[in-house]
């Protein structure tokens, strides 16, 4: 044993990254922000990098002695006869122990106890809070190249956070500073390798996504060994709170064990999560396997395509389309050649299993929960008393994707040129899409050459204070009533003839894409522009449309949704036409219940159409239009009948009345209008150009990311 202290001294002595006392992060975090308060920027800036580099200096000192001791102290080779099992096992429990205290002194400079911080110290260093100082403290002090870095790369984690997101606007706008300030002090390189091989994978550049897919992967695993190493801290009681007869001795062990392998298990989670979002990956170790051996077998090597194939198998030994594949494999590389999983994905999978095993059997035998994090976890492991909840958890993980399994069900969309530029998973979200090419340039300014002229005939366009902020002037157009301008004169026939058809086109896309086979009827359509008041944005805090839903009146802090009059409870779809994008602010975005954490954005521009479920699951809002004006189409629908918007119908009446007071049938219309160049708006034209895709052709291709107030509100 004193041999093996020697080794562990030995080792702490070499590993030490820097002499001295290494200074507990959080007496650094309070001291600076205690600084940061009494405005002294110099000393709150030199605290609060210190704590930053304290707590890396921590956690890099926490997995080195963690994988040190686990080698010169390990639990398993003790020779045969070595005396009682208990001893055996304690002895290598005590010279653990004492391993990692040495080392750990030796590179603190302190006891570790020192270095316990709170469980509020150490989320603010999760979520990057001395960032947020440090960018203010660096601005004050004209450096501003740190501060833009000190910014980006607390919004990087926190996408949601309102005010840095005015700040980071501000930085884009001032002189000196360059785009390659903005970067993510934080960054962890499994998810910069990992996006940039999907963009390659993606545009079919296969040589550069194997490079960089296998890089991420690496890197991902080695994310992954250094999250389950500091698993390995002090015991933290779920339920401090009660008091509770202290467990004993094996008890104790059992539970700071179990503790310790949940973790670890859940470590697969946080690598598989990019900073800022919510949401994990979906079998984020998986999928690189599955994207590598469709690339490998692209770029012309099916040995390693195989063995990424094989790798995959490991965690769904009975998925059909890549036992299919293995097939073709073997026939290409010859029935002798051997194929094996790669021993990096065995000893993951082995060992993944081994800690389920143990923690299945804890929570049957002993009590608790698990949240499995996996979905390849076999159905045998799992206790028959426990497997009912088990597939609850994973229905509940599989309703996340149910959009994208939808999606590959429906057929082409009903006229040509329209792309889906953004679906519900990469809008973090359901029932959530953004198409483009809806209509075309010359389409958007006959519609806004209507809000003109709708403007000078007086209907509502004079300077009318939005009902939502006193910043913004609101106009509004109904259907009917650009028809009833028309038939006096006030505004071209075409122009209101484009305004209906513009809307069911719209429509149709929406109806085919959420409920084909089940119609959508109009609930109300509104042609709206916001107009920025100039001398009222100095300062500006609020929204241009508070958060909100459309057929339920939110309630932010019950977190619930209450579908009940004054809500419009009726509407099922939602959708906003966009038709220019010259003006600043004014984007859509949507929330968590809390209407705070934002989840996606989508920017306007002409002929971009983004569509909804009217629902508690999408809450969502619009930015502030800080200058010009904004204009877009705004669409209800539902599936009920009798809800139909009537004033369309007696729009649509005007229109045929006109078309017989003309004597000028609809087709040669059409050609004028065609002629005029709007002949995406009238002419549904079913797209053949579509190419259904499934996943193991292509792995991925489906792949394509403050008022708490009840509100019910029309206009967007």
């Amino acid at each position: 044993m004193a041999s093996l202290l020697c080794a562990c001294l030995l080792l702490a002595a070499a590993a030490a990254t820097s002499p001295g006392r290494l200074v507990p992060y959080d007496l650094l975090y309070a001291d600076g922000v205690r600084a940061y308060f009494a405005r002294d920027w110099g000393r709150a800036a030199e605290l609060l990098q210190r704590a930053l580099h304290s707590y890396a200096g921590l956690r890099a000192a926490r997995r080195a002695c963690r994988a040190a001791c686990r080698r010169e102290a390990a639990f398993l080779g003790e020779p045969p006869g070595a005396g009682p099992w208990e001893a055996a096992l304690f002895g290598r429990v005590l010279q653990r122990a004492d391993c990692l205290q040495h080392c750990l002194g030796r590179q603190l400079g302190a006891a570790p106890s020192a270095h316990r911080a709170s469980h509020a110290i150490r989320r603010d260093f999760e979520q990057r809070e001395p960032y947020n100082y440090l960018q203010v403290a660096f601005f004050q002090l004209k450096k501003l190249d740190q501060a833009v870095s000190a910014a980006h790369t607390f919004f990087v984690a926190n996408p949601q956070h309102l005010q840095m997101r005015e700040d980071i606007e501000k930085y884009r706008r001032m002189s000196g500073v360059k785009s390659d300030n903005f970067r993510d002090l934080e960054a962890t390189p499994h998810w910069e390798a990992y996006e940039t091989g999907v963009q390659h994978y993606n545009a079919d550049e296969y040589l550069q996504a194997v490079a960089r897919l296998e890089e991420s992967l690496t890197e991902a695993l080695s994310a992954l060994e250094e999250c389950r190493a500091l698993c390995e801290g002090p015991w933290e009681d779920e339920d401090d709170e009660e008091e509770e007869m202290q467990p004993g001795l094996y008890e104790a062990i059992a539970a700071h064990y179990i503790q310790v392998l949940k973790c670890r298990q859940q470590c697969v989670l946080e690598i598989a999560t990019k900073p800022g979002r919510i949401s994990a990956t979906e079998d984020f170790i998986p999928s690189h396997l599955d994207l590598l051996q469709f690339a490998y077998d692209q770029v012309g090597n099916q040995a390693v395509a195989a063995e990424c194939a094989a790798s995959y198998l490991l965690f769904y030994p009975t998925d059909e389309p890549m036992l299919e594949k293995m097939k073709q494999y073997r026939t290409v590389l010859g029935e002798d050649t051997a194929v094996t999983a790669r021993e990096s994905i065995q000893h993951y999978v082995q060992r993944s299993l081994m800690e389920k095993k143990l923690i299945y059997y804890a929570v049957e035998h002993l009590g608790g929960t698990f949240n499995d994090p996996d979905l390849w976890t076999p159905d045998e492991l799992i206790p028959e008393n426990l497997k009912e909840k088990h597939r609850e958890d994973q229905e509940k993980q599989k309703q996340e994707t149910l959009d994208v399994e939808g999606r590959k069900k429906r057929g082409p969309l009903p006229f040509e040129g329209i792309a889906v530029t953004m679906d519900s998973r990469q809008m973090n979200g359901t029932q959530r899409v953004v198409f483009d090419g809806v209509l075309m340039e010359s389409e958007c300014k006959d519609l806004l050459r209507l809000t003109k002229a709708a403007g000078e005939a007086g209907d509502g366009y004079r300077a009318r204070r939005s009902p939502h902020t006193p910043h913004e002037r609101f106009e509004g157009l109904t259907v009917l009533k650009a028809m009833q301008l028309a038939q006096n004169g006030d505004v071209d026939w075409r122009d209101a003839k484009l305004l209906l058809q513009a809307s069911e086109k719209s429509r149709k896309i929406i109806e085919s894409y959420f409920t084909p086979g089940k119609k959508l009827h109009f609930s109300f359509t509104h042609l709206v522009c916001r107009t920025a008041v100039d001398e009222e944005q100095e300062g500006r805090m609020d929204l241009s449309h508070p958060v909100h839903a459309d057929n339920c009146l939110l309630d932010p802090e019950g977190q619930e949704c209450w579908r009940e009059p004054p809500a419009y409870v009726y509407r099922d779809y939602s959708g906003i036409l966009y038709l220019n994008d010259d003006f600043q602010g004014g984007g859509l975005f949507f929330t968590e219940m809390d209407t705070v954490t934002v989840t996606a954005e989508v920017h306007p521009k002409c002929g971009r159409l983004v569509a909804f479920s009217s629902g508690k699951e999408n809450p969502h809002g619009v930015w502030a239009v800080s200058r010009g004006r904004r204009c877009a189409i705004a669409l209800w629908y539902t599936h009920s009948q009798e809800h139909a918007e009537q004033e369309r119908v007696k729009a649509e009446e005007l229109m045929e009345q006109r078309a017989v007071e003309q004597d000028q049938p609809d087709g040669e219309e059409h050609q004028e209008a065609d002629h005029r160049g709007r002949s995406s708006s009238e002419l549904p034209v079913p797209s053949s150009g579509a190419r259904p895709t499934s996943r193991r052709h292509k792995p991925g291709s489906d792949r394509t990311q403050h008022p708490k107030e009840l509100r019910a509100r029309d206009e967007f």
